[in-house]
């Protein structure tokens, strides 16, 4: 499998090409980056964090050159080690505490409801509902006025579509005119709040900003992260979800915290992670040099069956999940638990309201490193 060179049909149904994948166990690609796809690969890769980094600089500097796009993800939290890695993390991690996400529900609920208000008979359910929920969640943790959030969206989408192996020359200038616009509102956003700065329980930037010992482009690079790692992965989950439980009808009775993590494990929101080797290193007869970056398949480890029994197939009777959804180890995802509330309430509402909903079309996203819908038409009447 060369993410470069991707078989035509791939972006439709990439698992044959993941079981592959998992047969070889690894396989070079033509830039000496090598690609991974078994579970417990990629388990024993997420812990080991001194054998295998997280830090980006070496490998997006050719691709990225010096640009916006480059300065954006060598600060973002999810592409560093420490320190900067431990000193973001902390502050999120304090603003995302099981009593602040409490207090998220009701609005997020009421989000939900007033959405699918708002719905016509035959909607598009990732713009008029899947894709508006975490942006406004986001939008509400870091209290962006609501009459600003609407190019939120598309600056998260153009930055993270330049994650995307091979990119075009379009991309690559949306991706960077993204992130500068996206500074210059923050710029402006951080100004006004260390002006007023709001309640650091409920507000993230106000907490960022007085207490997380950032340098400023630390800031609002990290501001920016915050949308990027909230929006797209849950628009997926709750895309992916509402898809899977057309194709099998019969789940929909099920536990929707099951269906949940099924999805999560099915169609993974985000299907690769990377990681760069400090030292050389073997893994299935091939010599590894330090200084190697890895792309590790989500998509292809979560339906291992050497730890899934009917690895295809949406199973509400797992038990505890030992999907890789959200990493593993010190990089797990700090929003995990968030994302699961957005996507459980999101469904739950649906399935309370639209029981019979049924998809009549839809658009996938046709991207390699996140999987999901651009549009998915239905019928809720």
């Amino acid at each position: 499998m060369i993410l470069t060179d991707l078989p035509a049909g791939f972006h439709d149904d990439p698992f044959p090409h993941y079981a592959a994948l998992r047969d070889a166990g690894a396989v070079w690609q033509p830039d000496g980056s090598v690609v991974l796809g078994r579970h417990s690969d990629l388990t024993a890769i997420y812990k080991d964090a001194v054998t295998f980094r997280s830090d980006k600089t070496k490998v997006f500097g050719p691709k990225f050159g010096e640009s916006p796009l480059y300065d954006h993800h060598t600060t973002s939290l999810v592409f560093n080690d420490p320190p900067l890695h431990t000193r973001v993390r902390r502050v999120l991690t304090g603003a995302l505490t099981p009593r602040a996400l409490e207090r998220l529900q009701p609005e997020l609920v009421a989000l939900v409801d007033r959405l699918m208000e708002e719905l016509g008979d035959a909607p598009d359910l990732i713009e008029g509902f899947a894709a508006t929920i975490p942006v406004e969640v986001i939008g509400n943790l870091l209290a962006v006025p609501v009459s600003e959030r609407g190019p939120l969206r598309d600056w998260s989408l153009a930055i993270l579509g330049a994650l995307e192996p091979a990119l075009t020359a379009a991309q690559m200038d949306h991706g960077n005119a993204a992130v500068t616009d996206f500074l210059a509102y923050l710029r402006d956003l951080v100004a006004r709040r260390r002006a007023r700065p709001g309640d650091p329980e409920t507000d993230v930037l106000t907490r960022l900003v007085e207490g997380g010992d950032l340098s400023e482009a630390e800031l609002l690079h990290n501001c920016i992260f915050i949308l990027n790692a909230g929006h797209e992965t849950t628009t997926n989950l709750i895309g992916n979800a509402l898809w899977l439980l057309d194709r099998q009808r019969a789940c929909r009775a099920g536990n929707v915290a099951q269906i949940v993590e099924e999805t999560l494990r099915l169609e993974s929101p985000n299907q690769f992670g990377n990681r760069q080797t400090t030292r050389p290193v073997t893994l299935h007869g091939l010599d590894i040099p330090a200084g190697t970056d890895l792309h590790l398949c989500i998509g292809a480890a979560n339906r291992d069956p050497a730890v899934f029994d009917s690895p295809d197939t949406m199973r509400l009777d797992r038990g505890a999940s030992r999907h890789l959804a959200f990493a593993a180890g010190a990089h797990v995802c700090i929003g995990l638990t968030l994302a699961r509330m957005e996507g459980h309430i999101a469904l739950e509402g649906v399935l309370r309201r639209f029981p019979d909903y049924r998809v009549t079309g839809w658009r996938r996203g046709n991207r390699v490193r996140f999987r999901g819908f651009e549009r998915l038409d239905a019928a809720l009447a």
